[in-house]
């Protein structure tokens, strides 16, 4: 998906406003200045007007006679909207909210991820293989590279969904994609982290088997993996994560 901030005018004053709500500079409840805004953003009243049309589509405002446009309360936010999502990890730094929601994150992926791969295991092709199969080639030849590493995991990732041929699953690559990058670039980043290519490989094996419990059980230990190497930079000693948030045992 294309960030809006690559869409022109319109793209950059969606991204501008919800980074400023997301990241509560306007807060819950509060009516937007429009003119103000307009003045600010240096854009037209349409521009302006459609940009809101946006985040209303996503559940962060609405629009009322008498009270005018506002910010609504958080628990009416789409938060499971893939755009919502990334502009809630793309602030510029890892802050308290987002190690919280890189906490949520591996959780949805631990009740998602291991019955997935049981449906990948049963139902792949040799065409799933093959993405998978070139994905963990990849991420052995990038692992120098933070960049290129997100890329294959990503891919990794993706190609799992796919092979479960449940479209309801693949939708779910939208969920977990823009938290899963963020949690990738700070941990591929850091020379604490463990070679993430055994694991992917023990999964792929046992898809490739059509093994179910072998696939299930890779899965759970491949996020176990993932979860330690959170748990190293959510910490004092690594000096990278928040100290405003709770622990991160249990991931």
């Amino acid at each position: 998906m294309t960030p809006y901030a690559r869409r022109g005018v319109h793209g950059q004053t969606v991204e501008a406003l919800a980074r400023r709500i997301l990241g509560g500079e306007i807060p819950e409840g509060a009516t937007l200045d429009l003119v103000a805004l307009q003045s600010e953003l240096d854009v037209s009243l349409t521009a302006l007007r459609e940009s809101l049309k946006v985040l209303a589509a996503k559940g962060m405002v609405d629009a009322r006679q008498k009270r005018g446009t506002f910010v609504r309360a958080r628990a009416d936010w789409n938060l499971l909207d893939a755009d919502v999502l990334r502009w809630q990890f793309e602030g510029g730094g890892t802050t308290g909210a987002e190690w919280s929601l890189l906490r949520n994150l591996a959780e949805v992926r631990a009740i998602i991820e291991p019955a997935a791969v049981r449906l990948a295991a049963e139902r792949r092709t040799e065409a799933d293989l093959l993405l998978l199969e070139t994905a963990v080639e990849a991420m052995g030849r990038e692992q120098a590279d933070p960049g290129h590493a997100v890329d294959a995991d990503l891919a990794f990732h993706r190609a799992l969904l796919a092979a479960t041929h449940n479209e309801l699953l693949e939708r779910m690559e939208m969920v977990i994609e823009s938290g899963l990058a963020h949690r990738d670039r700070i941990v591929h980043s850091s020379p604490h982290s463990e070679d993430p290519v055994p694991a992917h490989r023990a999964v792929l094996d046992a898809v490739r088997d059509r093994d179910p419990q072998a696939a299930e059980t890779a899965m759970r230990a491949l996020l176990d993996q993932a979860g330690r190497d959170l748990a190293r930079l959510d910490s004092p000693e690594e000096g990278t994560g928040s100290n405003d948030t709770e622990g991160s045992g249990g991931r």
